[in-house]
């Protein structure tokens, strides 16, 4: 009926597509069928059997694929039609069914250029700068951090973006969020003091010492001018009761910054540990 050779029957049984029992049922002729126009596309046994393999794993409804499913074969691919689409047996990749007519209608479309680095980091500049006139404007918050995530989202090294932020979401005692932001900035610039100092800020609000002293001190390793850090490793030292050391920070605070408010604070607290620690001779008896 279908032309096949006895030898050909026999090859495809010991590579196990069909079985060798007789006679052959009506979807054993199908799958019969199917192997044919394989074997005219040059198809190897082999390369069936696996395709075979596969999609009874992808499509366990279906026992014998050769003869429930439609497949064809270009010579270097296997496909299965389910559902009005085509799929590549060996991956179970989904297909496009385009005939030539079809491709031959769609409209070619040229590819954007890409922007140059320098373009990108000028546009994330001017949606960072937007978020800073947003915030000092008193606009809603949320229109803020879109402009500094589209500046992160163009220039993910964009690290003042990053700590900004960091910063409203700490605001917004969303710690989780805001130390994650932190986090990134100092991936992107390990060297940058303003991120570490905020990372300390947000630990000592969360009650982790440790973590918020290291972070200061990086700060202040990274800028050894950097006044707040001394002020808040100050007050971080009086609670932990190092006065010793809670001294030095004040001293240092008051030489970078010897005016205004907090100097004044400085000054008092200074005092304060000073008295505290002071040995005064016992009174003669």
């Amino acid at each position: 009926m279908l032309g096949v050779s006895e030898q050909q029957l026999r090859s495809w049984e010991r590579h196990g597509l069909i079985r060798g029992a007789a006679p052959f049922s009506f979807s054993d002729l199908i799958a019969l069928k199917t192997l044919q126009k394989l074997r005219e596309n040059h198809v190897p046994p082999r390369k069936i059997g696996r395709a075979l393999t596969a999609l009874k794993k992808k499509l366990s409804h279906v026992a014998e694929p050769l003869s429930e499913l439609k497949i064809f074969s270009d010579g270097r691919t296997i496909t299965v039609q389910i559902a009005g689409q085509r799929m590549e047996a060996l991956t179970g990749q989904m297909l496009f069914n385009f005939d030539a007519s079809e491709l031959g209608s769609l409209r070619s479309f040229q590819p954007k250029p890409a922007m140059d680095r320098a373009t990108v980091e000028r546009q994330a500049e001017t949606y960072f700068q937007q978020g800073l006139a947003l915030e000092e404007a008193g606009a809603p918050i949320e229109k803020a951090i879109e402009a500094y995530q589209r500046a992160v989202d163009l220039n993910p090294g964009a690290a003042g973006a990053l700590v900004n932020l960091g910063t409203i979401f700490y605001r917004q005692r969303k710690y989780e969020e805001a130390e994650r932001q932190y986090q990134r900035a100092i991936e992107v610039d390990a060297s940058y003091p303003l991120a570490h100092y905020n990372l300390g800020n947000l630990f000592d609000e969360r009650g982790d010492l440790t973590r918020a002293e290291q972070h200061y001190t990086t700060a202040l390793e990274l800028n050894p001018n950097y006044a707040d850090a001394h002020f808040n490793l100050a007050l971080l030292s009086e609670r932990r009761g190092d006065f010793l050391k809670a001294v030095r920070h004040w001293k240092s605070y008051l030489k970078l910054d010897n005016t205004g408010t907090w100097a004044n604070i400085a000054r008092r607290q200074l005092e304060k540990l000073r008295d505290a620690t002071l040995i005064r001779p016992r009174p003669s008896a």
